[in-house]
């Protein structure tokens, strides 16, 4: 591993793509602490130290902090990513996006920019929504949050939320085109890591004072160290479906008549069906939050981790996103007309229309048992939280995107690599691809 390292250093366009990668996280974790004007950030900071273990805490984590403090990328990349579920439900229904999506590059680029606009949309929604709370929040002395209430903090909140969530976007993307890894995810990724050191601090405290058991804390390491051996055997895990592809003759050579595999990921969706799940539940349960009416606190109330309603939407939104996802990534019949196409077949099934239903068969098997992982995982810290009053939402989910997004960037390094005849970081077994 150390030598793959050192190789980084011999491949200028992959160090310049590091430093990019770097340089433009650093520039999200600057903006996360630039408040929004007119707020009271020690009233906001106290009503959010009492909203720790809530779905406000948790929508903290994914903005890296930046929602506690009202910062300008106080909405994160939320209103980005629900946009992306909402085109990609449309270019299901909608024929002209699914025109769109057979169109090629063009085509990509086209929907990529109604995700922009959807992201704008969104962000000004719920910016507004945001403004109208903050002025009916006090933290626990009684104070407001809100320095001068009325139509110019709401027009100035909802200008400076959205442009934060739209220089976010912009991150994303740039680092996706010029730095390396998938940019939208390395951004949630910082916003999480980024927390890990004051859950820790908080911890040794909890410890020093007596309030947490050393016992216990011991029991948390091992489990949180488990969960992370889970994550990483099951992310690499593959069913292998055998490929014989028959002999042919071109001219006076033979070509063909190795066995090879299609490997098919157990969780083939990756760390997306959690975020999408996280991110439709987050925007009525944070307006729910903010908006203080009767009803809409009892949504509120159900919408919380720990709640049964809660954890069953949460569920259910996760299996929905892992079939969803794995069916617009990955078409059985285009495999199987590719694989008829070069002479590829699986041995005891007829090629075509045969191949893709037993590819799709398996598909559907595996990606069951995907989804059942990454809900067991997901559901894990709320259960912490709870049940066990685990003092900091870092568990299941926040774990799952870490380790998968770590996973993804370092397969990326690893490739640019092997490209170009370099040690990569492992001797033996590659790191997985992730799709």
């Amino acid at each position: 591993m150390l030598s793959g390292f050192k190789n980084i250093g011999k491949i200028p366009e992959l160090q310049k793509r590091i430093l990019i990668t770097f340089l433009l996280l650093a520039v999200y974790r600057v903006g996360a602490h630039v408040p929004t004007p007119g707020i009271d950030t020690q009233a906001l900071a106290a009503f959010f130290e009492q909203a720790k273990g809530s779905l406000l805490g948790l929508f903290d984590m994914f903005a890296g902090g930046a929602l506690s403090t009202l910062s300008v990328f106080a909405l994160g990349i939320m209103p980005y990513i629900s946009a992306s579920i909402i085109l990609q439900l449309l270019t299901v229904a909608v024929p002209h996006l699914e025109k769109l999506s057979k169109e090629g590059e063009a085509g990509r680029r086209k929907i990529t920019q109604y995700t922009r606009y959807g992201t704008v949309i969104l962000s000004i929604i719920q910016g507004f929504g945001i403004a109208v709370g903050l002025e009916n929040m006090a933290g626990p002395s009684g104070l407001s949050v809100v320095i001068s209430p009325g139509w110019a903090f709401r027009i100035m909140t909802v200008i400076t939320l959205t442009a934060g969530t739209s220089f976010i976007m912009w991150l994303g993307e740039t680092i996706t085109e010029k730095g390396i890894g998938n940019g939208i995810s390395l951004i949630i990724f910082a916003g999480i890591v980024c927390r890990g050191p004051e859950a820790v601090l908080n911890t040794l405290r909890l410890l020093s004072t007596g309030e947490m058991g050393i016992f216990f804390a011991i029991i948390l390491l091992v489990m949180m160290i488990a969960v992370v051996g889970v994550i990483v055997f099951v992310e690499s895990a593959q069913r292998r479906i055998p490929v014989q592809y028959a002999k042919r003759v071109i001219g006076r050579k033979m070509y063909g008549g190795q066995t090879t595999h299609l490997p098919l990921k157990v969780n083939t969706a990756g760390v997306i069906p959690p975020i999408f799940a996280s991110s439709i539940i987050m925007f009525p349960a944070t307006i729910a939050n903010f908006v203080p009416h009767p009803w809409m606190n009892a949504v509120a109330g159900f919408l919380m981790p720990g709640q049964v309603v809660y954890e069953l939407l949460y569920v259910a939104f996760i299996v929905f996103f892992c079939y969803f996802y794995t069916a617009v990534t990955f078409n059985p019949v285009d495999v199987a007309d590719n694989m008829k196409k070069h002479g590829g077949y699986v041995p005891g099934i007829r090629p075509g229309k045969k191949t893709a239903e037993y590819i799709d068969r398996i598909l559907t098997r595996i990606t069951f048992s995907g989804a059942v992982y990454v809900s067991a995982i997901c559901v894990l810290p709320s259960i912490l939280i709870s049940q066990l009053n685990v003092p900091f939402y870092f568990g299941g989910t926040a774990l799952l995107i870490v380790v998968g997004v770590a996973l993804d960037t370092a397969g990326q390094i690893e490739t640019h690599l092997l490209t170009r005849q370099y040690e990569g970081f492992m001797k033996k077994g590659r790191i997985g691809r992730r799709k």
